[in-house]
C-alpha cells in the first residue's frame, strides 16, 4: 500500500514542476509547436472543470475534491493489499485529484498545458494530473470489469456447470 502513496506523490512532484515551468517560462496563451498539427505546449488556466464546466465554482471544486481524496484514501487503506492493479488506479487518482487540488487552492486556477489535435479534433487542453486521473478511471474500469468476470466465473462454477 505504501507504494501507491510514493506513487501519488510522484504524480504531484511531476504535476507540480510541470506547472511552474509552464507559469514561469510561458505567457499566458503563447504555445510551442512539438509535433505539427498534432501536439503543442500551450500555456493555459482552467476555472473550471474538463472541457471547461463549472468555470469560477471554486467553493464546489473545493468540496468535492476534499470528499474524493478522504474517499480515496479510505479506500486504499481497506481495499489495495493483494490487489495491485487497484492500488495502481488510486495511486494515480490521488496524485491527480491532489496536483489539480493544490492549483485551486494557491492560484484559483488550474494550469493546462498539454495541447493535443487528434485526428482534427482539437482536444481541451489538460495536464499531468489530469492525465493520472483519466488513467486511474480507465485502470479501475479494468479493475472493476475485473472483477465482475470473476465474481461470475465463481457463481457459475458453484452452480454445478461441471456434467458428470
Amino acid at each position: 500500500m505504501f507504494l501507491y502513496y510514493i506513487l501519488a506523490i510522484v504524480i504531484i512532484a511531476l504535476d507540480q514542476l510541470t506547472k511552474w515551468l509552464i507559469v514561469k517560462n510561458m505567457e499566458l496563451g503563447e504555445s510551442m509547436t512539438i509535433v505539427e498539427n498534432f501536439l503543442y505546449i500551450t500555456s493555459h488556466r482552467n476555472q473550471g472543470a474538463a472541457w471547461g464546466i463549472l468555470q469560477g465554482q471554486m467553493w464546489f471544486f473545493y468540496i468535492i475534491t476534499t470528499v474524493v481524496i478522504v474517499g480515496i484514501i479510505y479506500y486504499m487503506a481497506k481495499h489495495t493489499k493483494g490487489n495491485i492493479l487497484l492500488g495502481i488506479s488510486l495511486g494515480l487518482m490521488l496524485g491527480g485529484a491532489i496536483g489539480n487540488f493544490i492549483d485551486r487552492i494557491f492560484r484559483k486556477e488550474v494550469v493546462d498545458f498539454v495541447d493535443t489535435y487528434i485526428f482534427g479534433y482539437d482536444f481541451p487542453i489538460f495536464n499531468v494530473a489530469d492525465s493520472a486521473l483519466v488513467v486511474g478511471v480507465i485502470l479501475l474500469m479494468i479493475q472493476m470489469f475485473r472483477e465482475e468476470r470473476q465474481a461470475k466465473e465463481k457463481i457459475n462454477g458453484e452452480k454445478g456447470t461441471h456434467h458428470s
